[in-house]
């Protein structure tokens, strides 16, 4: 499936997020999760090494906007422990995308509302 597809596919919905939990339609449950029109996938932070400082770096969001996202929601954890790195927020801004940086619960009921109508992408970590 490639990335021009993708941009006409729907982000799939959030069903449910609390501690260490979040359940995705047509993924299931997990963790920490990658998000885009057409799909998704766990949120694996050790693919690019991202711990919650620096946090988010260019290379977590690069698959968000290979599958077509023109938002992007980044969560920082429930206790706003995930931070995102400067570098990350100007390659968004550079490429005229849209980004929310928000705790996790506002990130979720944010995608959520955006997925209706828009492509959006989101990074989503539930816990600290």
């Amino acid at each position: 499936m490639s990335a021009e597809n993708d941009k006409q596919k729907s982000s799939p919905h959030i069903t449910h997020v609390s501690w260490g939990r979040m359940e995705v339609e047509g993924l299931g449950a997990g963790r920490d999760f990658k998000l885009y029109p057409g799909g998704g996938r766990a949120w694996d932070w050790r693919e690019t090494g991202t711990h919650h400082v620096p946090g988010i770096q260019p290379a977590d969001i690069q698959e968000l906007l290979d599958h077509g996202s023109r938002v992007v929601i980044l969560s920082r954890g429930m206790l706003l422990a995930l931070q995102t790195c400067p570098e990350t927020l100007q390659l968004l801004r550079e490429l005229g995308i849209t980004c929310h940086v928000e705790e996790t619960i506002e990130a979720v009921e944010h995608y959520n509302q955006l997925a209706q109508t828009q492509p959006v992408g989101g990074l989503f970590h539930s816990t600290c």
